[in-house]
């Protein structure tokens, strides 16, 4: 018997009402940014397709009741899910194992548990966010790749299986050898070559990483910066389009709910400065933990100073590798800077980007060890992760009526209330259990009067 864990919502919303006291007389700049946060609580719409489809192409059996079941008879994918198996088996006794073992001893402390996750230049890794940060709300990643659709059961069965299911395993193919993605290699299989976008691997990397897929919805970014429903085929009237994909999916481990969303979006400061729609959104996740992987050294360029402000500025914590923000940037009073692994200088093209503050503080700041390898230079070179916590926390609402920390100000009732599960996450059709179908929203309010009273108490 299991029960559906209150996520780390109710933790990170449980504000909202000592919020909406404290910032009543802001209620002319709050209402729009307040309808922006209620969005974040809109539930996805339950279809159980987006998990069959990301099972057949991760190798998994399908569920009972699946339209593709009939489609693993077929000797290609019986071959696809063998080699599957086998490197995710390989990288589940070793690279993840040392990952999930990292995060208990050096992530799992509070608030970095509670707090939703923007994860810039992300390409489709969704593996690394959430072994890192599995207990997270919400993760909002984004890229320049296009965001995709899933393929109809028809349009599967229309393809030569043995070449589509072997283009599909070679577009993870550097995510599970070396940890991370490769541009070009995105260019070359992200834009209608294998698929056309990102929303298919990440549905892989999730169901094969232990997660249910619950929801899956196109959205995009209307001109205020609202997170709305679009068709799968919708078309931006101008250069900025904001499109992305919603999901909302079930750790398996966790029996906790979670949202993600990915978006395209160029970062540049020439592209950034005219999107006003998406720095209305990362405005909502003030506070929030930003990861940085294998950015290809953009935030180190000057065209990328708007996106490298708003996380020094909106950030609690950082995680990252030497690709993030450089290090220069953290050597204020207002971080907290530990090191782990080894810093050399980067690897390969990258290498004239060396960092000589970095490498002096490896060589002085006694860095605690990495017991796995991660980002570029992938077994060449040592690897390294910087973890920054804000000193003096982000303002938020609740301190001082920061009309920017909208998302505390979400009000909330016990319509939000999950219900538990009395029996299973999946019922006997393999379809995800009617409780969960009638939760409203993975956004969890649970306890929110209690905590609000201890809250007011400080």
């Amino acid at each position: 018997m299991f029960l559906i864990r209150r996520h780390a919502w109710i933790q990170w919303l449980c504000l909202c009402s000592v919020a909406l006291m404290i910032s009543c007389n802001h209620a002319s700049d709050t209402g729009h940014q307040k309808l922006s946060v209620e969005r974040l609580l809109k539930p996805v719409p339950h279809d159980r397709y987006a998990d069959d489809v990301g099972r057949f192409l991760a190798g998994l059996p399908a569920r009972p009741g699946s339209p593709l079941s009939e489609l693993e008879d077929d000797t290609a994918w019986v071959s696809h899910r063998r080699d599957l198996d086998r490197a995710w088996t390989g990288i589940e006794g070793q690279r993840l194992l040392a990952m999930r073992a990292f995060q208990e001893t050096e992530l799992s402390s509070h608030p970095v548990t509670t707090l939703p996750v923007f994860y810039p230049f992300s390409g489709p890794d969704v593996l690394t966010v959430t072994v890192f940060f599995p207990q997270s709300p919400v993760y909002v990643m984004v890229g320049l790749e296009p965001a995709g659709t899933l393929p109809t059961p028809k349009e599967l069965e229309r393809k030569s299986l043995g070449k589509y299911l072997a283009a599909t395993r070679s577009t993870l193919a550097s995510e599970l050898g070396r940890s991370f993605f490769i541009t070009r290699q995105m260019d070359r299989e992200f834009r209608g070559q294998v698929t056309n976008g990102l929303c298919l691997p990440i549905l892989e990397l999730l169901v094969r990483s232990h997660h249910t897929i619950l929801g899956f919805q196109y959205v995009r970014l209307d001109d205020s910066g609202q997170i709305v429903e679009r068709a799968a085929d919708y078309h931006a009237p101008g250069r900025i389009g904001n499109k992305g994909v919603e999901i909302e999916f079930l750790s398996d481990d966790y029996r906790s709910v979670h949202k993600l969303f990915y978006f395209t979006v160029n970062l540049s400061d020439t592209r950034l400065q005219e999107n006003r729609p998406f720095l209305a959104l990362l405005s909502l996740l003030q506070g929030c933990t930003t990861f940085l992987k294998a950015t290809s050294y953009m935030i180190h360029e000057p065209d990328y100073s708007i996106i490298r402000g708003q996380v020094l500025s909106e950030s609690t914590t950082v995680l990252q590798d030497d690709s993030g923000i450089p290090y220069h940037f953290f050597l204020s009073p207002s971080w907290r800077v530990q090191l782990y692994g080894d810093y050399v200088r980067p690897y390969g093209s990258f290498r004239w980007l060396e960092q000589p503050d970095l490498r002096n503080a490896y060589l002085t700041k006694k860095p605690k060890p990495l017991p796995f390898q991660i980002g570029y230079g992938f077994k060449h070179t040592p690897s390294n992760l910087l973890f920054a916590t804000r000193v003096k926390q982000v303002r938020t609402a609740a301190r001082d009526g920061d009309r920017h920390a909208s998302w505390l100000r979400v009000p909330c009732n016990k319509a939000h209330l999950p219900r538990e599960d009395k029996g299973h996450t999946l019922n006997a059709q393999g379809a995800p259990h009617p409780q969960l179908l009638e939760s409203p929203s993975p956004v969890y309010c649970a306890y929110f009067g209690h905590r609000t009273s201890l809250l007011s108490q400080r």
